[in-house]
């Protein structure tokens, strides 16, 4: 990993030279483009990288608010905050979650779950307290109505926008985090699976203006699994601790009901009513009968999904339980055999042999013939 002492060089640009060093070049990087914001031919491009684009300033009655819209640009944006991403994930993994895996004494394949759960961790507890003050602040949780109306949701403000070039640049940055990390080839289509959906559901909400819905679902999502990882985790730590998991199984399927409601009351009723339900992509509105079919068919398939999931471990779980409850009570029923008593000669032993109370062996002696 990056910024570790390391004893063994490798040849340059070799593919375990980019492995141990990718943070560090990221941080190259990152500086340069640092360093182009200090010029005034290179400001321009600089800004390009760091702060959102396409900015629109619209009068109010006091003064002018600052709205941002997408574009092919963002992906400058998200692709530098893909390297800043890679970088703190280094440092997490270097000063936290190795510390710590040293201490347990981990196998391989608990060490690749627990460097796995102790990152996601990490990254969904900063986001729920991220996404949650931008709802917060927006209004949305005050206003439910606020989902629908208005729609499309052309113009965002600059810390939604920024929450969502964030979300995206994690999950992309995850997909050479498989490479870096040496993640086994057997982890690789369980985790692309996940990585795949956030970015299906996070890039669908971005660009069909359903950001202010794509937000609280987010919300919900982020809890539920910063609470399942850190149940993991505390499992690694203590194997019989099952409090947490049973927490989070509770929480799960509530989980799925809340989003299902949320995505049928905004998507199915709350769009159907608004006025404007003409498609014009070149205005952001897709809200037409065939856009929110697809939509709702995408979250319900999405959702059945992870439920099947679910209720297949869990399944699993308990048979795995009951098998090692069934084997304990073979085990504790097996009749114990008495053990035989030895009988002993009357004497004690001395060098092997039998003596007598009063000093004599106690073996017969042969008389010799006159």
């Amino acid at each position: 990993m990056a910024f570790r002492r390391r004893t063994k060089s490798y040849p340059l640009f070799s593919q375990e030279f980019i492995i141990h060093n990718h943070a560090d070049i990221g941080f190259c990087l990152v500086l340069c483009v640092l360093i182009g914001l200090m010029f005034e031919v290179t400001a321009k491009t600089a800004f390009l990288f760091i702060l959102p684009q396409y900015n629109i300033s619209v009068p109010t009655a006091d003064s002018e608010t600052v709205h941002y819209h997408y574009g092919p640009k963002d992906l400058v944006t998200i692709l530098f905050y893909v390297v800043i991403t890679i970088i703190f994930h280094a440092v997490v993994q270097e000063y936290i979650l190795d510390k710590i895996s040293k201490r347990l004494h981990l196998s391989k394949v608990k060490h690749s779950k627990f460097n796995e759960s102790g990152q996601l961790l990490v990254f969904h507890l900063s986001a729920v307290a991220w996404c949650f003050y931008v709802i917060v602040t927006e209004g949305y949780l005050t206003n439910p109505r606020s989902l629908w109306e208005d729609y499309p949701h052309v113009y965002l403000s600059f810390q939604v926008k920024f929450f969502y070039l964030g979300q995206l640049a994690y999950w992309l940055h995850s997909l050479p985090e498989l490479y870096f990390q040496k993640v086994r080839k057997e982890e690789v289509p369980r985790q692309l699976q996940y990585i795949c959906l956030y970015l299906l559901h996070i890039t669908g909400a971005y660009l069909l203006n359903l950001s202010r819905l794509g937000l609280i679902l987010l919300l919900l999502q982020y809890s539920t699994e910063a609470l399942f990882h850190m149940a993991r985790l505390f499992h690694f730590a203590d194997e019989n601790n099952e409090r947490l998991f049973n927490a989070w199984a509770a929480v799960f399927g509530v989980t799925r009901l809340f989003i299902l409601t949320l995505a049928v009351l905004t998507i199915g009723f709350g769009l159907a009513r608004v006025e404007n339900q003409v498609f014009d992509p070149e205005k952001g509105n897709f809200n037409t009968l065939p856009c929110r079919l697809g939509m709702l068919l995408l979250v319900c398939v999405a959702q059945a999904w992870l439920m099947w999931r679910f209720i297949h471990s869990q399944l699993r779980h308990w048979r795995e339980y009951w098998k090692e409850q069934s084997a304990k009570r073979r085990v504790s029923a097996v009749p114990r055999l008495p053990a035989k008593l030895l009988k002993r000669e009357p004497g004690y032993h001395e060098n092997g042999v039998v003596k007598a109370e009063n000093g004599t062996s106690s073996r017969t002696k042969k008389l010799k013939s006159p």
